[in-house]
């Protein structure tokens, strides 16, 4: 009798990865408050605001903390699309292949929708 391939992840397998999301979650979201007061620290400090050498520094720190920012809202978003997928019960099958993406991978990057053997043939 041949063995089955899993199609998917069981209850208690995405009750894991659940959990894993939400602590990740809750990091990020730290870490983008910590770059939204470094903005509004920035915006609201004088000294911040200097002509001259310091300006064009100023400059470029605050756009750097706006990039992070951004990045960082996106990876928010990301792992709460993962949370859906885990609402959902489609949470780690590959959107090529339509098979399961290792546990190592989704605990690596837990909002992966590619396998790695997917990932490795779009990027050829």
């Amino acid at each position: 009798m041949a063995k089955t391939e899993k199609t998917r992840y069981s209850d208690s397998e995405l009750q894991e990865f659940k959990e894993l999301i939400d602590d990740k979650i809750m990091k990020a979201e730290e870490q983008l408050q910590f770059y939204l007061d470094q903005l509004k620290e920035r915006a609201d400090n004088p000294d911040a605001k200097m002509k001259g050498i310091d300006d064009s520094l100023g400059s470029v720190e605050t756009e750097r903390l706006l990039n992070l920012s951004s990045r960082q809202k996106k990876h928010i978003q990301h792992l709460k699309n993962a949370l859906s997928r885990i609402e959902n019960k489609v949470y780690g099958v590959c959107r090529e292949t339509g098979k399961l993406i290792s546990k190592e991978r989704l605990k690596a990057v837990p909002h992966a929708t590619l396998s790695i053997s997917a990932k490795q043939s779009t990027r050829k």
